[in-house]
């Protein structure tokens, strides 16, 4: 039986351009990633006209499709079967995603595990190896 999502909402985003920071396009060492300009004398922080936008509280998304993922469910990190058990009550809500340092046997517990609650696994086939008839 396939797990789907109680509840989906469009996902819309005001703005998914990212915000550069200022003067990174000119000087080599200055990386992309926003910083919020301090300076006393600076254009961008004074917001003056044709300058770069800073991010702003308004630029921000709706609340209830927010950190959704594009099938309606959101992501909790699980990492032994016991984690598994607080989805029972909201397998239509959120999906579980085995974390990368977990070993390949808990790896195939949780996924039997989760068969059996019907909790969906966003990576329930990452490195467990088919098993090798002799």
């Amino acid at each position: 039986m396939v797990v789907v999502a109680g509840e989906k909402h469009k996902i819309t985003k005001k703005r998914t351009k990212k915000f550069p920071r200022h003067q990174s396009d000119r000087v080599i060492h200055v990386p992309v990633s926003w910083r919020k300009p301090k300076g006393i004398d600076s254009h961008v922080r004074r917001r003056f006209h044709g300058l770069h936008s800073m991010p702003k509280i308004g630029y921000g998304s709706n609340k209830k499709p927010r950190h959704m993922l594009p099938d309606g469910f959101r992501k909790f990190v699980v990492h032994n079967v016991q984690e598994l058990e607080v989805l029972l009550m909201h397998n239509r809500s959120f999906c579980a995603e085995i974390g990368h340092a977990v070993s390949q046997k808990k790896r195939k517990d949780i996924v039997a595990r989760a068969v059996e609650l019907d909790i969906k696994l966003t990576n329930g086939a990452a490195r467990i190896r088919a098993e090798e008839s002799e």
